[in-house]
């Protein structure tokens, strides 16, 4: 099983959900609209090609890319084949939307809740998406770049150092 041979099933299976397929560091990498992530992800856990390891969900924050600030990243293993596959999906800020693989994984539900503590990504379906490293009375999420890192008086700070 390799890259390509994965790519060709899921173009197959989803070919107008995928939007972009590289392959940074020898790691297939899709992106994909945000209502293919759930059956993409059931399709490659109950596919012969057992996919079925949930390694990580994380969220980043493009502040310039309007229409799509927001993405969440899922990092997928085959242990049995040996491969890994990394999904990607954008949100906008105005509707962060996108379904909830805990009917799936139940180690899902802190890796989403940290993701929507952080970034505010809502989980649809998640059973319990509430704040889970931060104080319940945080009316912000911390990791979007629109707030500073540090002191703006400070001079041996750069936020450009920080992507920002």
């Amino acid at each position: 099983m390799d890259n390509q041979f994965v790519l060709q099933l899921l173009t197959d299976e989803f070919g107008d959900s995928i939007l972009r397929a590289y392959e940074p560091d020898g790691i297939l990498t899709l992106e994909i609209k945000d209502e293919a992530v759930l059956p993409l992800v059931e399709f490659v856990k109950k596919h012969t090609i057992k996919i079925d390891f949930l390694t990580d969900i994380c969220g980043i924050h493009y502040p310039d890319h309007k229409g799509a600030e927001l993405g969440v990243i899922y990092h997928l293993h085959s242990f049995i084949n040996n491969f890994r596959l990394r999904l990607k999906t954008y949100l906008s800020i105005d509707k962060p939307d996108v379904d909830s693989l805990t009917s799936l994984y139940s180690g899902a539900n802190w890796m989403e809740r940290e993701t929507f503590d952080f970034y505010g990504i809502n989980f649809k379906g998640h059973p319990n998406l509430k704040r889970i490293l931060n104080m319940e009375e945080m009316e912000y999420h911390p990791m979007l770049k629109q707030y500073q890192l540090e002191d703006a008086t400070r001079t041996d700070k750069d936020d450009a150092m920080f992507g920002r």
